[in-house]
């Protein structure tokens, strides 16, 4: 470990504190033993990292307070809107900064956890782009945090390589063939409870980003301009304020200037995952605009947050089946619309959402299906003005690929397609009731499955977890326990049964999972999995009176 109980790194690698500066904090690593930690938590990079929590932890935790305002808000007024102080911003002409070459083209995108073999095969997977997660498809587990940090590392080095028990063996292909890396910190409301400063848990935000630049940002400029992974580049997800935004602006910058990195080297793109983001799209590009590359449509989080922030705003807001809401629904093609023009007003990229069906072979018929469905939203991405969208598994990249090959050809981008002209208003972003659909028994029975099912992965240390041919992650777990706890509060009836949705209904259901989980995997199987543990915590955000604000939250004591 770098730092046990006691040790007090000073805040900027190399420099002890002074007698004008601050007093030394006491840093605790209360975290297992983890293989080859000691080449990511080096005294220098923990004081990174250090700096970071006291530069910046004040305004994390006002803002984290903000939103819990933002919500009594939107409750008290049954509605939202752009923001009216911020009009000049939106009227203004001014762009981004220029795309550094690694992410002019980004026409597919795969996504994924960090640890060892999926490090590979996303590399490997001629994606132009990996989103190497550190956030929804990564279980925060001590272990994954810090041994996904050791993987990106050994990854650069080219001295990364897997091999399964039954003896197959991975290996990376030529640098110049690899995906670029853009990884995804946590959002602003995780803490790591393995990292204390002064007692307090440092931002798991804090913890991503700062040991990744700490440790490679001179090392993928070094690189040169002619390598994919000749920057660092993020992700930035659960943005819910462009003074969220301001806050990763101003952690770039002191970031770049502590290592004698280049302001402006830092790129990110930022996902439009909640719906406090979609009317502040312009705000957020403005207040990253030196180190902004794009903007992102993520589905199952923006629809999370829709009912979490209209959870009670009556009738008109009731989402219907998740499986039935889909891009085309006229709220999501009105946020996907705003996003595009918004990027391409601005020069930045528009990356579409997800594909996560996994492809099967033992089911020719329902592969071919899933996969003309996922041409089809590719399809209607790039024809709408896209720049690249994202796929979870290797065999989709062939697909997606043709789809934005068909539109741009040996264009790197469609930056110059100006989208859809039609404007986009606040009534449409918050038109759900327009998506038709209903509630019905069936789709409550698959929120009650796959949130249990994904839950006892994550708590097994899983974040990218196969279900029903999808790859999920904590994102769908959080709308199939808030569409519950949605349907519930408001007394919706199931259309197919007539029933009203209701916690016993719900528990019964949940007593069913479980019951048949038992018979399918066995008494051994079943024992050694974390079931009921599982089946509790859902019960617990699905159920409670008060609105779990993340589901993850009430989960992380949980882990190890």
């Amino acid at each position: 470990m770098a730092a046990d109980q006691g040790s007090s790194p000073s805040l900027r690698p190399g420099v002890p504190p002074t007698a004008s500066s601050p007093a030394a904090p006491v840093v605790t690593v209360a975290g297992p033993r983890v293989h080859r930690a000691e080449e990511v938590l080096t005294p220098e990079a923990v004081a990174f990292v250090v700096g970071l929590h006291r530069a910046f932890e004040g305004r994390r935790q006002e803002l984290l307070a903000r939103r819990k305002a933002r919500r009594a808000e939107i409750a008290a007024a049954g509605t939202l809107d752009f923001l009216p102080e911020t009009a000049e911003i939106r009227a203004a002409d001014w762009k981004v900064a220029e795309a550094p070459r690694a992410l002019q083209d980004r026409r597919v995108e795969i996504t994924g956890p960090t640890d060892r073999k999926m490090v590979i095969n996303a590399l490997n997977s001629g994606a132009r782009v990996w989103l190497a997660d550190f956030e929804d498809a990564t279980s925060p587990t001590w272990e994954n945090v810090v041994s996904g940090q050791v993987n990106l590392i050994d990854a650069y080095e080219g001295r990364i390589d897997f091999t399964t028990p039954a003896g197959k063996a991975y290996t990376l292909r030529p640098a110049a063939e690899l995906a670029t890396v853009v990884v995804r910190p946590r959002g602003w409301h995780l803490d790591e409870n393995h990292l204390l400063v002064d007692g307090t848990p440092v931002a798991g935000a804090f913890l991503d980003f700062g040991l990744y630049f700490f440790h490679n940002a001179a090392r993928l400029l070094a690189k040169g301009a002619d390598d994919p992974n000749s920057g660092p580049y993020f992700y930035l997800p659960k943005t819910e304020s462009h003074l969220e935004a301001r806050l990763w602006n101003d952690v770039f910058t002191h970031a770049q200037a502590e290592l004698g990195i280049p302001r402006g080297t830092i790129r990110a793109t930022v996902l439009i995952e909640t719906i406090t983001a979609a009317f502040e799209m312009d705000e957020i590009l403005y207040e990253l605009r030196d180190h902004a590359a794009g903007l992102n449509a993520g589905r199952w989080d923006y629809l999370f947050s829709i009912v979490k922030n209209f959870r009670d705003a009556g009738e008109h807001y009731i989402l219907p089946d998740r499986n039935s809401v889909t891009m085309a629904s006229p709220f999501m093609a009105a946020y996907t619309r705003l996003l595009v023009q918004t990027c391409h007003k601005r020069g930045a990229h528009a990356i579409g959402g997800m594909a996560a069906f996994i492809p099967s072979r033992k089911d020719p018929e329902v592969n071919a299906a899933a996969l003309e469905k996922v041409k089809a939203d590719k399809d209607r991405e790039a024809g709408t003005g896209f720049d690249g969208s994202w796929v979870a598994h290797p065999d989709l990249v062939s697909v997606a690929r043709a789809s934005f090959d068909a539109v741009l050809g040996e264009r790197p981008n469609q930056k110059d397609h100006p989208g859809p002209s039609e404007p986009v208003t606040a009534a449409q972003l918050l038109d759900i009731a327009g998506a038709g659909g209903t509630c019905t028994h069936a789709g409550l029975h698959n929120a009650v499955q796959v949130g249990i099912r994904y839950i006892e992965a994550w708590l097994r240390g899983l974040g990218a977890v196969g279900i029903f041919n999808m790859m999920e992650d904590a994102a769908t777990a959080e709308i199939s326990r808030s569409q519950i706890w949605q349907w519930i509060h408001n007394g919706v009836v199931l259309s197919d049964t007539g029933e009203k949705a209701t916690a016993e209904l719900v528990r019964a259901l949940v007593a069913t999972e479980l019951a048949e989980l038992l018979a399918e995997l066995g008494e051994d199987a079943y024992s050694a999995g974390r079931w009921r543990e599982a089946a509790k915590l859902f019960e617990q955000v699905a159920l409670a009176e008060e609105f779990a604000d993340f589901l993850t939250l009430p989960a992380l004591p949980l882990l190890g």
